[in-house]
Parts: structure tokens; sequence; C-alpha cells
């Protein structure tokens, strides 16, 4: 068993570092990888947040990865335009109100220490994730924290039903090992799925109910 194991964790390995490689908005070179039973680790050097986000969604595409612990980090130029705190909070104010899936007025942005606090309330989680996109890439940040949050609501009471009948019709998904709990606005997701891709696609389904305030997935991945 343990050779089997550690048989597929150098097959993980392989694969994973051959699509940080295969992505050209990555600097592979920077980045380490360690595998533990489908977890994979990168460490190592990036030079944006986009480009951090780039190497864990690159990973997660990876046949067999179950999860991805992120340890890397964020290194900017210090004389990079834009880096001060007081003119990413003002370029971060003006991207929030340019960006037509962010309600007007609804979101704050903070900035110390070129990490960038986003706070305020929104009614949809599709809009608390606009509004983390829509200041990601700007120069000098290199962390975003969502402090967004979601208005509460009077839960539909056939949200339950609606999220079953989404995954039903969802070509991704295989709607039999997937179960649905709803409880109030929380939504909890049990059974498995066969990659990470899927498991993401079942939390998107689960979010797109109204009255949803709060989804917990507990889906496993079985690759």
């Amino acid at each position: 068993m343990t050779q089997t194991i550690h048989r597929s964790d150098n097959e993980l390995h392989t694969n994973v570092t051959d699509e940080l490689l295969y992505n050209p908005s990555i600097d592979a070179a920077r980045l380490s990888v360690s595998t533990n039973s489908g977890v994979v680790t990168l460490s190592g050097e990036v030079d944006s947040l986009p480009e951090r986000h780039a190497a864990k969604r690159s990973a997660l595409r990876v046949w067999g990865v179950k999860a991805v612990t992120d340890d890397m980090v964020v290194v900017r130029d210090p004389g990079m335009s834009g880096a001060k705190d007081t003119d990413i909070a003002e370029a971060a104010k003006q991207m929030l109100n340019w960006a037509v899936d962010v309600p007007s007025d609804s979101v704050k942005a903070d900035v110390r220490n070129h990490t960038l606090t986003l706070s305020g309330t929104v009614k949809w989680q599709y809009q608390r994730e606009a509004a983390a996109r829509a200041v990601m890439y700007l120069k000098g940040v290199t962390a975003v924290t969502n402090s967004i949050s979601l208005t509460t609501t009077a839960p539909a009471s056939e949200a339950k039903a609606a999220i079953e009948a989404a995954i039903l019709r969802n070509a991704q998904l295989d709607s039999g090992k997937i179960i649905v709990n709803v409880n109030g606005g929380e939504v909890t997701l049990n059974g498995s799925v066969q990659s990470w891709a899927e498991r993401r696609q079942a939390g998107y389904v689960a979010w797109a109910a109204s009255g949803v305030t709060s989804v917990k997935n507990h889906l496993a991945i079985t690759s």
C-alpha cells in the first residue's frame, strides 16, 4: 500500500510540475511542488496575486489532486507603480465603481501593507467574487481579504429541490453521488465527485439558489 501511494504521488508531482510549466503566466522555475496522498503543496515566490492564483488553479486542474496547500509568497518590486497603500486604495475604489457586477456603493476597500480588505454587504455570492476579482489585478496588491457579507434574506422553501434539480441537469455532475441538505440559508453538500473541478462546480450550483448565505462543501474527491 505504501509503495502504491508513493508511486501515485510521484506521478502527481510530475503532472503538476508539467502543468505549471505549461502555463505561460507562471514562472514555474521559482516554485516547488510536493505531494502527499493527493494533497499538493506549492511553495516559492510569485510576482503577483494573479500569478499565485493561476498556479493554484493549474494544480487543481490536474487529475488526482484532492487539495492544494498554498505556501507561496507574493514578492513585489518596491519601485513598482501603485505600490503605495493610498494609490492602491484609490485604484480599488475606481475598479469597484466600474465593475458592472458589483452593486454601486456596496463595497468598501481598505489597504494596509499592500493587503486589500473588502467589506460591505451584497445579495449574492457571485457579487462577492466579482468584487475580489475586480481588485485582484491591481499593481502592488499582495493579498485580498474578502470580508463582504451577504444580505440575510428569507431562505426559499424550495431551495433544496431547486439545487438538486440544477445538479441533475448539469453535465459536469453526477447527481446520484451528491447529497444536498438545507437548513435555513445554509447548504451542506455531502457525497463524492471525481475531480476538484466537479467539487467547485457543485459549490457554484448551490450558491446560485435564492436565499443561500452559506455553503459547506464536504464533497470528497475519489479520483
